[in-house]
């Protein structure tokens, strides 16, 4: 296929009644939907862009929620040939301030032409339509006009006249709200993705995908939304607002469907273990799963041991546990570890990793860390590890990760200095730091983040992963990063975690075990706990912690308190 919209087409020709979508949305039953029904509520949203006199390869931004209104309006927009960009959804996790800042840096960069989004969020863009931004036209989804057509064999689209390489979307590299730099990605690459890391996963017509996950990250979007519609595979989707209030739903899902594969970044793991109750379990046969995949953020065997543990009375095994290096720059994975053999964990000597940069076994009688394995690489990518100089370092020397294939960016839309500075000679610096060992990847941390005391390297997600064990802490709502000390001439270790409610009253208790739990695993001394209520740390449009951001904060705090 040549572009995506073909693809889409040629599925709606040879199979319009097959149930490519279960669409789920707490409070109502589920909606099946029908290649025949996903372009017919597509088409009105092509049509009515057409009519706006939004052009082929005219960038268009979407402001929907979880909702059939977002995946017709998306759909709509490939198949006008247009370039969709989803932005989160404005909602209570955000600062309203800051969405409006990176709003407005969104369409200063990416000059769209059009803007997708509802009535009640009309007052928020108005000022668009009468400014000097490109903005042409705000499509608003209550009045989209219904466009029947019966019969689509014979109708042309402009996304069906795309070249490979001309751009189809674009994705957004995550900060407060993932908005700074677009990825823009080409029909050729994606359609690389699809075909690479489907023969990675052993992907079939057989599998059902089950995801939760927002469709403004890569690994919503691509793996758990175009590749199984683009591919074939049936997709169960519902809205990560109701996994976050009730993750049980996942697995319910799971059994009711009988999912065969889903993606969960690591957080996810130990959310789901610690969160859902044996009620909610009841019953259930997790037997079908044959992939969970472990992608997004650094991977942990705790995390891995303590899913397992908690759901194998379900049927659940081990060898579903699997692992992804992805990445919105190379459409999404690099990786794939656990489909065909187990997933391989590392014992590591902590003080070779820290001192030396090197990934050694390590001996009973020092501090070590278990590394897990991201896989290998997926077909038609290259992966390569650097020093500061850019030289490649042999196996088990810890440096910068380089990749390159025909799945990459064709470049950060619009953002022509950002593009040179990340690709050199075809090889992307991804800016995050690993080790290959027998032609598997081992990821330790990002460049950005690493922690330098007294001449050791300190990945943050080493001492986060254990704050987050300590009673009274919030599980995965901890942050750790350096802060230079101008008397020492080195980093002090900060950590900021956030209190349970029920635990305040055992606040120096809580700071002690932290500090007695960082040095025995670590050796690091940690030189200011700061112990947070419930939503103090921001995060992410993709729910991570966002460290720079809390690092800002609170500096910010300390400086305010010092007055």
């Amino acid at each position: 296929m040549r572009n995506i919209s073909e693809q889409l087409i040629t599925h709606y020709n040879s199979r319009p009644e097959q149930v490519i979508l279960h669409f789920q949305k707490s409070g109502f039953p589920d909606k099946h939907i029908t290649y025949r029904q996903l372009l017919h509520g597509s088409i009105p949203y092509a049509d009515a862009l057409k009519k706006k006199r939004v052009l082929p390869g005219d960038v268009v931004v979407i402001i929907l929620q979880h909702s059939l209104d977002l995946i017709f309006s998306y759909f709509g927009c490939i198949l006008a040939g247009t370039i969709p960009s989803i932005m989160p959804f404005l909602t209570e996790k955000l600062r309203p301030e800051k969405y409006r800042s990176d709003l407005m840096s969104l369409i200063e960069i990416t000059q769209p032409a059009a803007v997708i989004a509802y009535k009640d969020f009309y007052n928020e863009i108005s000022y668009l339509e009468n400014s000097n931004s490109s903005v042409r036209s705000i499509l608003l989804c209550e009045t989209i006009e219904e466009t029947l057509r019966s019969n689509l064999k014979n109708c042309d689209f402009s996304g069906q006249l795309r070249n490979p390489e001309d751009i189809v979307l674009l994705q957004h590299s995550s900060g407060t709200t993932g908005l700074q730099k677009g990825v823009a990605l080409s029909h050729e690459a994606i359609i690389n993705q699809i075909d690479s890391y489907g023969k990675a996963i052993r992907l079939s017509k057989k599998d059902v995908i089950v995801s939760w996950l927002p469709l403004y990250h890569d690994m919503g979007l691509i793996a758990s939304f175009l590749m199984p519609i683009l591919f074939g595979t049936p997709l169960v989707l519902m809205s990560p607002f109701d996994w976050v209030r009730a993750p049980y739903k996942l697995l319910q899902s799971i059994d009711a469907y009988q999912g065969t594969l889903t993606w969960l970044p690591n957080f996810a793991f130990n959310f789901c273990a610690q969160k859902i109750q044996s009620r909610d379990l009841e019953g259930l046969d997790l037997s079908a799963l044959r992939a969970v995949i472990n992608c997004s953020e650094p991977m942990r065997f705790e995390s891995h041991m303590m899913f397992f543990d908690r759901f194998k009375p379900y049927g659940f095994k081990e060898s579903a546990l699997a692992t992804s290096y992805a990445l919105a720059e190379n459409v999404f994975a690099v990786t794939q570890g656990g489909i065909d053999e187990p997933i391989i964990y590392e014992d590591i000597s902590l003080e070779k990793l820290q001192v030396e940069k090197k990934a050694e076994p390590s001996n009973q009688n020092e501090l070590s860390v278990i590394m897990v394995s991201a896989g290998r690489k997926i077909e038609g990518t290259e992966i390569k590890i650097v020093d500061e100089k850019g030289i490649s370092l042999k196996n088990r020397v810890v440096g910068e990760i380089f990749i390159k294939g025909n799945c990459m960016l064709t470049g950060y839309f619009n953002r022509e200095d950002a593009t040179q500075k990340a690709i050199n000679d075809g090889w992307f610096a991804t800016g995050d730091l690993g080790y290959m060992a027998k032609d598997e990847l081992f990821i330790t941390g990002r460049k950005k983040d690493l922690i330098i005391v007294g001449g050791k390297n300190i990945y943050p997600q080493d001492i986060e992963t254990i704050i987050s064990g300590i009673v009274g802490v919030h599980p995965g709502r901890t942050v750790a990063f350096g802060v230079f000390n101008q008397k020492k001439g080195t980093e002090d270790v900060v950590v900021i975690a956030e209190i349970e409610p029920g635990y305040k009253q055992e606040i120096k208790v809580i700071a002690n075990n932290i500090r007695k739990s960082v040095s025995q695993s670590t050796a690091v001394v940690l030189s200011n706990i700061h112990l947070v209520p419930e939503k103090w740390l921001i995060k992410t449009s993709s729910g991570k912690i966002a460290r720079s951001a809390n690092k800002e904060k609170f500096l910010l705090e300390v400086n305010i308190s010092k007055k």
